[in-house]
C-alpha cells in the first residue's frame, strides 16, 4: 500500500492534494508540528533521516523530495495523465517548472520567513529578499497571463509543485500586485480534490 507520512502545515499538503485528483489508494500517516516551535515532531526521523515530510513509502521505494515525489506518483499511478508526452515540446517546461518551484522561486520566500524572526537585526537583508521576490512572483504571473494552468489546456504536476510558492506568497501578503497568480490560486482551492485533502489532512492554516 502506498502511504504518504504527512505533517501540518507543510508541503506535504500537495502531495495529499495529488493523490487526491488521481484518486490513487493511499495510507494516510499524520504528524503535528510541536505548537510552540514549529518543528516537526522527531518521530519523523524514524521514516526518513532528514525527519521532514512529505515522505511517501510505496513497497521497496522511498521518497522525501516534493518534485521527485509528483514525479513518482503521475508516472506510476496517473494512467496518462496529469503530465505532457515526454516527447513534447510541453514535456520540457513542465518539468521546469517541477524543479523551478524549489530549485529558485521558494528560497526567497524561505529567507524572508526566516530573516522576518530577526526583527530588527534582519532590516539590511530585506530589500534584496524583497527583489527577489518580486522578480520571480512577477516571472510566474506573466507565465500565467492568459492561461488556465502552467502547461497545457489542464491541471499537471507543475501546478502541483507550483502551488506551494503561490500558498507562501499569498501568507506573506505578496499576492496583492500578481492578479493572474493569485486567480489561479483561487481556481485550485475551489478544486474538489484539493477540497477533499484539505479536509483529510486538517486544518491547513495556507489554505485560509
Amino acid at each position: 500500500m502506498l502511504t504518504l507520512h504527512h505533517l501540518n502545515d507543510s508541503r506535504s499538503q500537495r502531495i495529499l492534494w495529488l493523490l487526491e485528483e488521481l484518486s490513487a489508494p493511499y495510507e494516510l500517516v499524520r504528524y503535528q508540528r510541536n505548537p510552540e516551535t514549529r518543528l516537526a515532531p522527531p518521530e519523523l526521523a524514524k521514516i526518513h533521516p532528514l525527519g521532514k515530510s512529505p515522505v511517501i513509502v510505496d513497497g521497496d521505494i522511498r521518497i522525501a523530495e516534493s518534485a521527485a515525489i509528483v514525479d513518482y506518483l503521475i508516472r506510476h499511478y496517473g494512467k496518462g495523465a496529469m503530465m505532457p508526452s515526454p516527447d513534447s515540446v510541453d514535456y520540457e517546461a513542465y518539468n521546469e517548472w517541477l524543479h523551478y518551484s524549489e530549485g529558485s522561486a521558494m528560497l526567497p520566500l524561505m529567507l524572508n520567513l526566516y530573516v522576518s524572526r530577526l526583527k530588527d537585526a534582519g532590516a539590511p537583508l530585506h530589500p534584496r529578499i524583497d527583489s527577489e521576490i518580486k522578480n520571480h512572483l512577477g516571472y510566474v504571473d506573466g507565465a500565467l497571463q492568459g492561461r488556465a494552468f502552467f502547461v497545457g489546456p489542464s491541471l499537471t504536476g507543475a501546478d502541483i509543485q507550483m502551488s506551494f510558492v503561490a500558498e507562501m506568497a499569498k501568507v506573506f501578503g505578496k499576492l496583492g500586485p500578481y492578479p493572474d497568480l493569485a486567480a489561479w490560486l483561487s481556481r485550485m482551492h475551489a478544486r474538489p480534490a484539493f477540497l477533499r485533502s484539505v479536509e483529510k489532512g486538517g486544518a491547513y492554516r495556507f489554505a485560509t
